[in-house]
């Protein structure tokens, strides 16, 4: 096989989807979105038996998928929706994690962060459908695609943990964000927020609130994080629909999830690990994938058993993290462990 055709010979990409099927979904998904939409229309806080009421929701949807899936479409597809699904909301757990930092750094008002979440959400979509599109134009032009994803998740594996080891905290600092920058630089900004309002006019002319700020921030990650999400996915399914339909599943409950998992979040301290473990995973089994069309006796990692390492990877860390936390509690504090000094006693002469 020559090497113009290793390079670009590819299949046309296949997908289970008929135009019906594309098109009730998508209608589903708006749907949803509007109703998320006309619950954070008015500002207040969440309540947690609301955001777990929809977390469980937004959770049975994907199953309930997936077994559409199976009995119309084959256990095969059906797999590879779950495992491509286990992978986003993995992943998606870690943007809640920095969606949290950009809450807390805009200092966002707890009966705001619903709305800000559901912009990001919302762009977080637009872009992915962006991503989805280019990933799949990508694969049809060839196989070198699979090299180009596998790489590019190996080499995020390898910054995670890179910083994981060096010990690097995640924070943010505002000042820093190109994306705040950028608009700070064209367009003036209120000191304070004024409700749930993004625009506003000041001194006779428009400005931008804190809370706009927010969500350009959010939506500047959001390109971050669909630049590893939608190749991660494509090391599941080939399946222009399938990467589709993980994302949106994934996506669609972050917003109550965030309120579940708001003070769970920082005690999952290795989930970095894990995910950069399973990122690895992936890309590893892309270049394989690639390899298998130039070499048939290079192995392939079944779906299944992706999807086996995937979830052994997340209920380790999560294991770990559990353990750890545990660790720490019962360790006594420095303060505890410094001896108490017993009084010296002064001879019987010198009194």
């Amino acid at each position: 096989m020559s090497a113009g055709t290793i390079l670009h010979a590819a299949e046309p990409l296949r997908t289970i989807a008929s135009p019906t099927l594309w098109a009730v979904t998508v209608a589903a998904l708006l749907l949803l979105l509007l109703i998320d939409l006309l619950i954070t229309r008015r500002p207040r806080e969440e309540s947690m038996r609301a955001s777990v009421a929809w977390s469980v929701f937004y959770l049975l949807l994907p199953v309930l998928f997936g077994l559409y899936l199976w009995a119309g479409h084959g256990g095969g597809a059906a797999v590879e929706f779950y495992t491509g699904f286990v992978v986003e909301k993995s992943l998606s757990v870690d943007n809640l994690f920095v969606f949290m930092l950009l809450l807390a750094a805009f200092a966002v008002p707890s009966a705001l962060a619903r709305q800000v979440l559901l912009y990001g959400i919302v762009g977080a979509l637009v872009l992915r459908v962006i991503f989805i599109w280019l990933g799949a134009a990508a694969l049809q032009s060839g196989t070198w695609a699979f090299l180009l994803f596998g790489a590019i998740l190996i080499v995020t594996a390898g910054k995670i943990i890179k910083d994981v080891l060096r010990g690097d905290e995640q924070e943010v600092d505002i000042s820093s964000m190109r994306s705040v920058r950028f608009v700070r630089r064209f367009v003036p900004v209120t000191e304070d927020y004024r409700g749930s309002r993004l625009v506003v006019r000041e001194r006779g002319r428009l400005a931008l609130t804190p809370l706009a700020l927010a969500a350009v921030a959010i939506l500047a990650t959001d390109i971050v994080f669909a630049v590893d999400s939608v190749p991660a996915v494509y090391g599941v399914t080939e399946d222009p629909f399938l990467v589709f339909a993980t994302n949106a599943f994934a996506l669609l409950g972050l917003r109550a999830l965030y309120f579940v998992l708001q003070g769970v979040l920082t005690k999952l301290r290795h989930l970095n690990h894990g995910l950069s473990v399973i990122l690895a995973f992936i890309g590893v089994k892309l270049i394989l994938h690639w390899a298998h069309g130039v070499w048939t006796w290079v192995p392939e990692i079944p779906t299944l058993a992706s999807l086996g390492v995937i979830v052994a990877v997340l209920i380790t860390v999560t294991a770990t993290s559990l353990l750890a936390n545990h660790r720490d509690r019962l360790r006594p504090s420095p303060a505890a462990q410094v001896e108490p000094v017993e009084p010296v006693e002064e001879p019987a002469g010198e009194r």
